[in-house]
């Protein structure tokens, strides 16, 4: 038996070798308030798209941007192409630029933006609340609404006011801490179907943030607080693929449209072109995008709503010891396609549902 006068006698924050407060979200407001012109590109933003799922909105929305920003110079020359480019398709496809600063780890590996903004291992997550913040509020002046992933629940109190749509990632939509989260989020939002390909998990996650909820969270000033929700009724599930196999062709797509509809759900669809429906080559994401083009064409009603991953330029890289090294404008996570594809794909798609969006509309009226 051990001597009780030999064991360490502490017994909470064993294995925490440090704790630094946060600025709190309502001090980061102050010091990047949102403006009149951010706001209204919110509003306009999360109003466009829950028409859209409503059905009193003809056109699609489309998710699309880097995989993750890990250069706000190169992020900000990509929104500046990207909203000229939803201001010629607007009257077919709603813009929404993709904008991801946290990323989920299989193990272990570059977090994101926030949680790493010097990409050297020194996780000035205050650093990077602010840089982001301060991305998202240049977007909104300009014009262009945002979209992220939804990944530590704690960063919404920070960075919600100028969120348009918010994915629950595949790793996390089975997450009942997300769910309950979801449930208060001003967005919409959309649940991927799991890694494994299955349905049911963000079908159980769409009936759970349709309903209020009360869990743990923080308040403006950084508090501890219960968090009291009323349920967020524009919850709908991307279609991402996964177990090795796309979910993208019309077969999958009238298999989820029958689950929905089993489970009294309205049948709103969003589908990844990346992911496993493009077995993670950028190359297949414009063909993905074709197909689905054409399902609608030939009568599809149920998809809503598209992501690409798309970056400056081509594929991806690895990160190196100085940051200095990395090529412009490619991604440090996932394979995007490059601007130029970008461009070809998104006005090859305005134009050829330009004329049959409104008459799908009509027809469900």
């Amino acid at each position: 038996m051990a001597d009780p006068a030999s064991i360490d006698t502490a017994v909470d924050n064993i294995n925490v070798i440090a704790q630094e407060l946060l600025p709190t979200p309502e001090a980061i407001h102050r010091a990047l308030p949102l403006t009149e012109t951010a706001r209204d590109t919110v509003l306009v933003g999360r109003h466009v798209v829950e028409s859209i799922l409503d059905r009193r909105d003809h056109r699609v929305f489309l998710v699309v941007g880097p995989c993750s920003i890990h250069d706000l110079d190169a992020a900000r020359e990509y929104a500046e192409r990207l909203k000229q480019l939803a201001d010629e398709v607007k009257d077919t496809v709603f813009v929404v630029m993709r904008v991801y600063f946290e990323k989920p780890r299989t193990t272990v590996g570059w977090k994101g933006l926030i949680n790493d903004p010097h990409m050297d291992d020194s996780f000035r997550i205050d650093e990077g609340l602010y840089k982001a913040r301060a991305l998202l509020l240049e977007l909104a002046e300009m014009g262009l609404p945002a979209a992220t992933e939804a990944l530590d629940p704690i960063t919404p109190q920070y960075l919600s006011d100028l969120i348009t749509w918010t994915a629950i990632g595949a790793r996390t939509t089975e997450s009942q801490t997300h769910r309950e989260m979801a449930s208060g989020l001003s967005t919409p939002v959309g649940f991927k179907n799991g890694t494994d390909g299955s349905l049911e998990v963000a079908i159980n996650a769409l009936h759970s943030v349709a309903h209020p909820h009360n869990f743990l969270g923080i308040d403006g000033q950084g508090q501890c607080a219960i968090i009291r929700t009323r349920g967020n009724r524009y919850g709908h599930v991307v279609l991402r693929g996964g177990g090795g196999k796309p979910n993208y062709d019309s077969v999958s797509v009238a298999l989820c449209e029958r689950e929905l509809a089993a489970a009294g759900l309205p049948l709103n669809l969003v589908v990844d072109c990346s992911h496993a429906n493009s077995s993670k080559d950028p190359a297949l994401q414009p063909l993905v995008l074709d197909n689905l083009v054409n399902q609608i064409q030939e009568g599809n009603r149920s998809i809503v709503g598209m992501m690409m991953e798309s970056n400056l330029n081509w594929g991806n890289q690895k990160l190196t010891d100085d940051p200095a090294d990395l090529q412009y404008g490619v991604s440090v996570t996932d394979a995007c396609v490059d601007w130029e594809t970008t461009e070809k794909s998104v006005r090859d798609m305005a134009a050829r549902l330009r004329d049959v969006l409104p008459k799908r509309i009509a027809d469900q009226g």
